[in-house]
């Protein structure tokens, strides 16, 4: 009987602690302090409400098994997110989390159900440099109750905040730097356990979409399965193409929507050879009909009281996605 496992992504924008929070470093709080004007426990409380009634609601209402998030400020605040889940879930979700040197004090995190999976400890995280630290590369393994083991790494890349292409070459970067990053777990698991293709799932805004050059040249992604299949080089398959041109999508900016979220997944989660444990199943874009607005679908976002768009009905300027893998 096979097993599914329902792996999410979800960018929670700007999840910041409260303003002047004393877990919040001198520096940071100075460059946060108009940002964050108005930013009190009561506006990050109704943030935290909105965004556990949507992840409450995925799967069924089943909630989901792993989710990958970004733009969270630290892991005090991913705690106060994990103690909604906890009431209102039968969950015992844990957090992954690491403190990067980002501008804005924004990170990546992972949280698992401890109850479908264990973690062996480590977690590996990467900030590239370019003048400026990137943002946050991070990796955990989390192992099935049938003893299998997924690669989880986690992706929030440069944002495009100067303009694609004056931004591009910081994608690139980290793009290169992955796809030499994803070479080295082939060569370890190789010689460590001998499995020649590993479990590898890439989550992600990755502020680019599937088709830019900073996937498809430098990460070496594909949305082309049959590419994928016949290489003899580690190219990753891309789960996001089918997406782009629709009329939904995970971000949107002015009248382009854009899939800037996605699911990058190893070989051998497509290949369907009966000696690899894990196969896609499905991929989508989650939303419900108060979570989008306008001609494009556009995200409702939270916003931040110190904004001319706050709006504390909201969630955040991107959409969820869902990955459901099976495990014979």
């Amino acid at each position: 009987m096979k097993t599914e496992h329902h792996i999410y992504w979800w960018n929670l924008e700007n999840l910041f602690d409260v303003n002047n929070s004393p877990e919040r470093p001198a520096w940071l709080q100075r460059r946060l302090r108009s940002e964050l004007k108005g930013w009190t426990a009561a506006v990050l409380d109704k943030k935290l409400t909105n965004l556990t009634d949507i992840i409450c609601r995925l799967d069924g209402g089943n909630g989901p098994d792993i989710l990958g998030v970004c733009e969270v400020e630290n892991k005090k605040v991913m705690e106060k997110l994990l103690q909604k889940l906890h009431s209102n879930l039968p969950r015992k979700y844990k957090v992954m989390h690491h403190d990067t040197s980002d501008g804005r004090g924004i990170d990546v995190a992972i949280i698992y159900d401890t109850q479908k999976y264990s973690d062996d400890g480590r977690q590996f995280s990467l900030e590239i440099m370019k003048r400026n630290a990137t943002r946050d590369l991070f990796q955990v393994q989390l192992t099935t109750a049938a003893g299998n083991e997924l690669v989880l790494i986690a992706n929030h890349w440069p944002a495009r905040t100067a303009g694609k292409y004056e931004s591009e070459p910081y994608r690139m970067m980290v793009g290169e730097t992955l796809s030499y990053w994803i070479e080295r777990i082939h060569d370890i698991k190789w010689k460590e356990k001998k499995e020649k293709y590993p479990a590898i799932v890439l989550m992600g805004d990755f502020n680019d979409n599937p088709y830019d050059r900073s996937l498809t040249e430098y990460l070496r992604s594909s949305g082309n399965l049959e590419k994928v299949k016949n290489s003899t080089s580690h190219i990753m398959f891309n789960m996001m193409y089918s997406f782009v041109g629709g009329d939904i999508g995970t971000h949107v900016y002015g009248n382009d929507i854009n899939v800037l979220d996605q699911f990058i997944v190893s070989r051998s989660m497509v290949v369907d050879y009966y000696k690899y444990p894990f196969q896609v199943d499905s991929i989508q874009i989650v939303y419900y009909p108060e979570m989008v607005k306008g001609d494009y679908n556009t995200p409702v976002r939270f916003s931040r009281p110190s904004k001319s768009d706050y709006d504390d009905k909201g969630y955040s300027d991107h959409l969820p996605i869902e990955l459901v893998l099976e495990e014979d």
